[in-house]
This record gives structure tokens, C-alpha cells and sequence, in this order.
């Protein structure tokens, strides 16, 4: 047994000097001890695993829990001073054979053949959104985050949900409430339960006018409860808009910061889908990773690990490991796919991942075919990035054309 090795004191964050890599010590650990043991904000000494190969093994062990009261937050985020209670309906932080049962509840949803159908929505949905950024300002300069990505990322898992145009506004900011880690944690609870009581309202809704969008479909199922339902929406909500916003900003900075990637992606519209798939493994927006706790004795690796042991999973650091693919922190948009962890692995990957590929192929395929000359309105040094947020990406990304 190796245990006795020194104790990472916190999840390294802090970035070095390039916006698109993760905290270095993160590769560092990954190189020299890709299973480590951490401390968590809250004192307890657990586990940080950075190796593609450990956290990819890890993600798929049944002996990994998900259990939301049984978690500890690697970060000290306003809602994690205490243990949760998981309401009904919160899949993620559960184990089987509750989570199995809501996931098979939306999984078709997301199916690939029904992803498909959405394509020709999508592209009206860009053109409308790049209509509008575009709007009276000539060669610009706008604010791609506020009036491109966010409101794209918001009116699709919005039109799928069936939140109503009016109150997708007041959706956004209790997101980002809920996913700063600076906000208080009243703050945090505000925006969680603004989400809640949208959600439940939109089921009540739809319990008298029935509609064909997701939530409507479940309602006229019966097989949820009210709660149920608009927990499962939230869970949704909130992480088809965050995820997808950051994406589409994030892959556009990273792409303007490497005009030969965009130039090659430009050439030849055909590298859409692998320049997707490359930047999500290259910039990895769920950057404070994954967390399970062990749910029972075992050992990993040479490592003994015990149960009740919290774990953090760097998403990050195994996207980043030479493991995974060559040359990992190189952007290559002509790279064969590899299969990355930027939605996770095993029985919590992201349900929506298809769903979140599409939209991101069409927005930038979209935005780059519109303006085919755009380019950073401010050096790129003063692009303020979201280190304080769950959700790695960019506050705003000033842009002209």
C-alpha cells in the first residue's frame, strides 16, 4: 500500500498562463500520482484521481456511490456547509434502482434518432440568435456569451422542456446563482428554488393544457409526481443551459486563439463533428469534475480505499492525459475522435450528450459560416474567464466581424 504518500491540501483550480488549460499541478499529479489522496473543504481526508485510465475505471465501478447525502464538494460552494436530502426526482445523486428508474423516464428523449429530427430546428434557432447579435451594429462589436450562446443554449433545452420564451430570463440568472461558487449560500438556494418553483409551475400548466414537449409528456405519463417532475426538470434545465453556454463561448475563444484550427475547420466544413469532439475533451467546462463516494471497502491500485471515502474524478486532467491520446494539450480539430470524458463515463453519463453535440456543431458552424472575419474586439489577456464558476467558460467574449 502506498496511502502513506503526502496529502493534496485542496482541488487545484488556479490556472497557469493559457485560459484553456487546466491548473497545472493538475497534469503534474496526473504524470506522478493519478490516485492521490485529498482534503476535502470540510476537513475529510478522501481521494483525487486525475489518470484517464483510473477515472474512466472509476466512473464505471459499481462500487462507486452517487448517493447526494453521502457526498463531499471538493469546492467550498455556498450549498455544500451540509450534508443534502436528495429530493425525489434529483437522478444524479442517486444510485440504482431509483436513478435508473428517472433516467429511463427522459432517456428517449435524448435518443440519437430523435436528436437528429432537431437539426433543422437548431439552425433556424442560430440564424435567429445571429440575427439578432447582428442586429444594427454593423461590424459589431457584441457580446457573443449574452447574445449568441446563452440565449441558444436557453432556447433549446427551454423548446424541449417547454419553458415558455417569457420566463427564460429570470431561468438564466438563478443559474447563475446557483453555480457561482462565490454566491452566499442564500444566494445558491434562491436560485435553486427559483428554478424549482418555474418548474413546478410549468407542471401544473400542463396538468390543464397538455403539450408535446418533454415535460408534458411525462405529465400526461402519471408515472411522476409533481415533485418529481420538476426536480427532473431542473436537473435538465440547469444543465443543458450552463454546460452548453460555456461550450459554445469557450470552444469560440479557443478557436480565434488558434487561427491555423480555424482555418483548417474553415476549409473544410466536413471536420465539424471532430472539431466538437475535440473541444470538448480539450477545454473539459465541467472542470471541478466528478464526485462519488466509496460505498464499500476496496482496493484500487495498490490503494486501499474506504468506504465512506469521498472521491473527486478530474474530468479534466484525464482529457488531458497522454494516455487518452498524442500530444493532449495540443488543439488538433483534424484529430480521430477519442473517447473522452467531457460527459463522464458509466451509468451517469450525460444523458443529453447528443443533444449537447448537436447544438454545439450548429452553433459554431452557424456563427463561423455568418462571419467568416470574426475575431476578438478586445486583446485576448482581458477576456475574463470563469474560474469562480461550476461551469469553466468566459463572463464575456467581446467579438467583432
Amino acid at each position: 500500500m502506498t496511502d502513506d504518500l503526502p496529502t493534496v491540501p485542496r482541488l487545484p483550480m488556479a490556472r497557469g498562463g493559457c485560459p484553456f488549460d487546466p491548473a497545472p499541478e493538475l497534469g503534474a499529479l496526473s504524470a506522478d500520482r493519478p490516485v492521490a489522496r485529498m482534503k476535502f473543504p470540510d476537513g475529510h481526508v478522501g481521494w483525487l484521481v486525475t489518470g484517464y485510465p483510473q477515472v474512466r475505471e472509476l466512473l464505471a465501478d459499481p462500487r462507486m456511490s452517487s448517493r447526494g447525502e453521502a457526498l463531499r464538494a471538493p469546492l467550498a460552494l455556498p450549498m455544500a456547509t451540509d450534508r443534502i436530502k436528495v429530493p425525489a426526482g434529483m437522478f444524479t445523486a442517486m444510485d440504482p434502482p431509483e436513478h435508473t428508474r428517472y433516467r429511463r423516464a427522459v432517456a428517449g428523449w435524448f435518443s440519437a434518432r430523435r436528436t437528429l429530427a432537431l437539426e433543422p430546428r437548431l439552425t433556424e434557432l442560430a440564424a435567429h440568435h445571429l440575427d439578432t447579435m447582428a442586429d444594427g451594429k454593423g461590424e459589431g462589436p457584441a457580446d457573443l456569451v449574452a447574445e449568441y450562446a446563452a440565449p441558444m443554449a436557453a432556447s433549446v433545452i427551454c423548446e424541449l422542456l417547454g419553458v415558455p420564451p417569457a420566463e427564460r430570463l429570470a431561468f438564466g440568472q438563478a443559474v447563475n446563482s446557483l453555480f457561482a461558487v462565490h454566491s452566499s449560500a442564500e444566494e445558491a438556494i434562491a436560485g435553486w428554488q427559483a428554478i424549482g418553483a418555474l418548474l413546478r409551475g410549468l407542471v401544473e400548466s400542463k396538468r390543464t393544457r397538455p403539450a408535446d414537449d418533454l415535460l408534458g409528456a411525462l405529465v400526461t405519463e402519471g408515472k411522476l409526481t409533481d415533485e418529481e417532475l420538476a426536480t427532473v426538470g431542473s436537473v435538465l434545465l440547469t444543465a443543458g443551459y450552463d454546460t452548453s453556454t460555456n461550450m459554445i463561448a469557450l470552444g469560440t475563444f479557443a478557436l480565434l486563439e488558434h487561427p491555423g484550427q480555424l482555418a483548417a475547420l474553415a476549409a473544410d466544413p466536413s471536420l465539424a463533428d471532430r472539431a466538437v469532439e475535440e473541444l470538448l475533451r480539450y477545454l473539459t467546462v465541467v472542470h471541478a469534475g466528478g464526485i462519488r463516494v466509496v460505498g464499500e471497502d476496496l482496493e484500487f491500485q495498490g490503494h486501499r480505499m474506504a468506504a465512506g471515502d469521498a472521491v473527486s474524478l478530474s474530468f479534466a486532467a484525464a482529457n488531458r492525459d497522454p494516455a487518452l491520446c498524442a500530444l493532449p494539450d495540443e488543439l488538433d480539430v483534424t484529430r480521430e475522435p477519442v473517447p473522452h470524458l467531457a460527459f463522464g463515463h458509466g451509468i451517469h453519463q450525460c444523458v443529453g450528450q447528443q443533444l449537447a453535440r448537436l447544438e454545439l456543431r450548429v452553433s459554431l458552424s452557424a456563427l463561423l459560416g455568418r462571419f467568416p472575419g470574426l475575431r476578438l474586439a478586445v486583446p485576448a489577456a482581458e477576456v475574463r474567464t470563469r474560474a469562480d464558476m461550476i461551469i469553466y467558460g468566459v463572463h464575456e467574449l467581446p467579438v467583432t466581424w
